[in-house]
């Protein structure tokens, strides 16, 4: 079942979040976009209200939750009803899937993984942005999990899991970068990223098929 219940409840805490910690943001979306050509056509899997699909070019996305398909869609953004569990898309059909923070609030994260591989192309990418669990700032969610309205019902992996999830599912890593470094609440700049994991809290993962 989509876990949909804090995003529909509390969907402008979830955009304010990105308001307060635009510094963040700004630099999760720049690690993002350092990955991805220029001129490909890709979705998002688990868009939320379309704060990253919107500047990274992404047309269109899946999502479960009413309330942020409706935020997206007033970005200007065709947001699909579905889950990551089964995508009503043909198969082979784009250069890329993107998922950011999703793969945190899955049911079936192998299912999930293997539905991306049949929907990209033989030749195309999966690229994932999550928060590292074995990262400072993945330790610090980890300790207030149940104190925050979203994170509660999500699953945090590390980036070596993620790499282990996306290899027996039939894809290769073949870049992986970092970016937050530091506390949250210190992040006032736009930062920039390194190669690897293990020092910034944001991890953008790109897999192709094996």
């Amino acid at each position: 079942m989509a876990k949909i219940e804090p995003f529909e409840k509390y969907a402008d805490r979830y955009e304010q979040w990105f308001v307060d910690h635009l510094a963040v943001y700004v630099s999760e979306v720049n690690v993002l976009r350092e990955l991805i050509p220029k001129g490909l056509d890709g979705i998002e899997i688990g868009m939320g209200s379309g704060l990253f699909s919107n500047p990274l070019d992404i047309n269109e996305g899946l999502e479960p939750s009413p309330k942020m398909r409706e935020m997206a869609e007033a970005r200007g953004l065709k947001a699909i009803d579905s889950t990551a569990e089964n995508l009503p898309l043909a198969d082979k059909s784009y250069d890329f899937a993107l998922m950011v923070t999703t793969i945190c609030f899955l049911d079936d994260i192998d299912k999930s993984f293997r539905e991306v591989k049949r929907i990209i192309k033989d030749d195309g990418f999966f690229l994932i942005g999550f928060v590292d669990k074995d990262s400072n700032l993945g330790k610090k969610y980890l300790e207030f999990k149940e104190q925050n309205v979203f994170y509660k019902i999500a699953n945090f992996y590390s980036a070596t899991e993620v790499k282990n999830i996306l290899d027996r599912n039939g894809f290769k890593v073949t870049n992986t970068l970092q970016t937050v470094f530091g506390e949250l609440k210190r992040v006032k700049q736009i930062q920039s990223f390194k190669q690897g994991h293990g020092f910034g809290g944001f991890v953008a993962m790109k897999a192709i098929k094996k």
